[in-house]
């Protein structure tokens, strides 16, 4: 009878056990920024249809989020360009990877007191982002504007000390990415990142006096992830469901050029550098 009673038992903690794990799921935490909290909304939602949970968690700044999937906190971000996620991972020595594209979002030169950048005057001030990969980035389109010429062979790399020339004797101020919108308050103008602009109300694709194309593969953006974990199953089918035609269509239509979907793999920006 003892014997009938643990074998019951046994049976009745295993049954339990089961129903305890039935319906458990990982969930994939995604650390975004508030300008692509839509999109992966959508792809939360149809994650949701293949079985994937994703809990997508905001953040307003650029280091936050490449720490929080180092330390494990978030399982993968999406917000940063190719270059930028280089450049950062290699000076904090973080193992991690690029597991796929999504967009490219066009800088921008944005101004409240002119409508043209032939009305800059001599001194005016241009507001630029302080962090290195932006900061190229944006002299490279000043220099694009025709507003400062740069030293021969300037890849991204380095600071305001790279122009060789600045016609008009422009003040040109590096600060806080997140304070670059807040410039148009002060400066004649401040260059901002898309998505930093969409924060601030302005639209991209209308309210910027000058604009960079989006050709350039070092500011294509991606979804990086710990190193171990890039050949994920789930990983894959989450990168897969964001280059659904589905989500592109949404991209399109909610940015309306201001973010510019890439559905290209991963191996696609093996050669950035030289592009």
């Amino acid at each position: 009878m003892k014997k009938l009673f643990a074998v019951i038992l046994l049976g009745l903690i295993l049954v339990l056990s089961a129903c305890g794990s039935k319906g458990k799921s990982d969930v994939i935490k995604v650390g975004t920024t508030t300008s692509e909290v839509p999109t992966w909304n959508l792809v939360k939602e149809l994650a949701e249809k293949e079985g994937i949970k994703i809990e997508i968690v905001k953040f307003d700044d650029y280091v936050q989020p490449n720490l929080a999937v180092d330390s494990g906190e978030i399982d993968i971000n999406a917000f940063q360009t190719v270059v930028y996620f280089d450049s950062f991972k290699e000076d904090r020595k973080l193992d991690l990877a690029a597991v796929g594209t999504t967009n490219i979002w066009p800088m921008g030169l944005y101004s409240k007191k002119v409508k043209d950048i032939s009305e800059l005057k001599d001194g005016d001030q241009i507001v630029i982002p302080k962090d290195p990969t932006n900061l190229g980035r944006a002299l490279l389109l000043l220099e694009k504007a025709g507003l400062v010429t740069l030293k021969d062979g300037f890849d991204g790399t380095g600071g305001v000390e790279n122009i060789v020339e600045n016609p008009k004797n422009l003040k040109i101020t590096p600060v806080d990415a997140g304070q670059t919108a807040r410039g148009l308050d002060d400066a004649a103008a401040s260059i901002i990142n898309s998505d930093m602009a969409i924060n601030a109300g302005l639209n991209p694709t209308k309210e910027s006096i000058f604009r960079e194309d989006s050709s350039n593969k070092a500011y294509i953006n991606i979804i990086a992830a710990q190193t171990k974990r890039k050949d994920d199953e789930t990983l894959k089918k989450i990168v897969d469901i964001y280059h659904t035609d589905e989500v592109k269509s949404f991209i399109e239509k909610e940015f309306n050029g201001a973010a510019v979907p890439v559905r290209e793999p991963i191996s696609f920006l093996d050669d950035y550098k030289q592009n």
